[in-house]
């Protein structure tokens, strides 16, 4: 019988798209900053270019900034987060109630990717309050593994670099972290492999 335990917290990571990122930015940062610490990391700004899904609310050019944050969260907190990045779109969105960016949290962990959406969907787990969870990467065997509904956007070399560099950062989270908080297994709990 499996015995309930709390899991690791995870490292939060969230991805920023719009067409005006010069503009918003840092008052998007400054938002995800008050809620969520200080961002660990921000990745160059690279166009968004996999889909034409949010040209029309957006605008074009679209660029992404991937986020990842130094303090690690609860993985109970996706759903919540989910809800406090909507409010955030809405603070920034146009005097007409449409959004200027789209910011999309998730959770990483070592053998796993899990973004938020408000959308349905055959593979999705309903984690309350109108938030889905959605498995977009598994780690095997030394490598990120895409699965058939993974974004194109998450299945990119690139990105699939940045998130092997935040997953090398969250594994020294764990190493270097707050041992109380933490269990202590035999072996690291996050293998490299």
């Amino acid at each position: 019988m499996s015995r309930p335990a709390a899991p690791l917290p995870a490292k939060v990571v969230v991805s920023v798209i719009s067409a005006e990122l010069d503009a918003l930015w840092l008052p998007a940062v400054a938002g995800l900053e008050a809620r969520l610490g200080p961002a660990e990391i921000a990745y160059p700004a690279t166009p968004f270019t996999h889909t034409a899904y949010y040209n029309d609310e957006l605008g074009t050019p679209l660029v992404r900034r991937l986020l990842a944050f130094a303090r690690l969260s609860p993985q109970e907190a996706l759903g919540p987060l989910k809800r406090f990045t909507n409010a955030l779109e809405d603070r920034l969105a146009r005097p007409d109630g449409s959004r200027r960016v789209n910011l999309d949290p998730g959770l990483l962990t070592c053998e796993r990717l899990v973004l938020a959406t408000g959308k349905n969907y055959t593979h999705r787990i309903y984690l309350g309050d109108g938030i889905f969870g959605d498995l977009t990467l598994v780690f095997q065997a030394g490598s990120w593994h895409t699965l058939p509904w993974t974004f194109p956007d998450y299945a990119a070399p690139d990105m699939l670099g940045r998130v092997t560099d935040i997953r090398n950062r969250y594994r020294r989270d764990l190493r270097e972290g707050d041992v109380r908080r933490l269990p202590r297994p035999k072996e690291h709990p996050c293998p490299k492999a």
